[in-house]
């Protein structure tokens, strides 16, 4: 399990409206530790799936480039953004814990602690610039006995944000904010439990 990170605020530069820092950008990442032996988890069915999104996470609807606070989503309907959220999070950890069609029944329990898309403004007026930060817990768990299968793993799944042109050219193609983020935590997910490719990679750019 990695330190937290240290939260990172972006500031407004006066030209071009980029994004200020070191030129290449911030340092963002997929990790999640080995944890989960193949041959194991070949064994494992999805019984149930828990995602869990804290009331306690704050939220903001203010549109600046990074709001302070632990979840923004802004592709759907102002509504209880702590059940869109985990409307998300299930679908991915749906599809990414699929293909286990073992014998044995387990429980995935998974904790979001950050979920933070681009806001209105991030997205319409930067260019090649934007992240979306996401970071939970993970754990696997007998379904019979709920004997711990898995300890409780943090999972980092920072996605390449896109902003400015290339997010109207990726919504022209269908590649919605939700719809990349759920490829993307689907496939952490499924790498996370050992049935999937290994999606872990560090990325630089400029973001929140």
């Amino acid at each position: 399990m990695f330190a937290p990170r240290i939260r990172r605020f972006v500031f407004l530069g006066l030209a071009g409206f980029g994004l200020a820092g070191c030129s290449g950008g911030d340092q963002w990442a997929t990790e999640y530790a080995d944890l989960i032996d193949p041959n194991v988890s070949k064994n494992w069915r999805i019984a149930n799936i828990d995602v869990r999104v804290p009331e306690s996470l704050s939220v903001s609807e203010a549109n600046s480039f990074a709001p302070d606070a632990d979840i923004v989503w802004r592709e759907e309907p102002l509504a209880n953004r702590h059940q869109q959220v985990d409307r998300i999070i299930t679908r991915a950890a749906q599809i990414g814990s699929g293909q286990l069609t073992g014998a044995r029944a387990v429980n995935l329990v998974v904790q979001v602690s950050e979920f933070h898309a681009l806001t209105q403004k991030a997205r319409t007026t930067l260019q090649n610039s934007g992240v979306h930060n996401i970071t939970f817990t993970a754990q696997v768990l007998d379904a019979k006995t709920g004997v711990e299968l898995t300890p409780v793993d943090t999972i980092r799944a920072d996605l390449v944000g896109f902003s400015g042109a290339q997010a109207v050219e990726a919504v022209k193609q269908g590649q919605t904010q939700r719809v990349r983020i759920i490829a993307h935590v689907s496939q952490v997910i499924a790498g996370w439990l050992g049935h999937g490719p290994d999606v872990r990679s560090t990325f630089s750019r400029n973001g929140r």
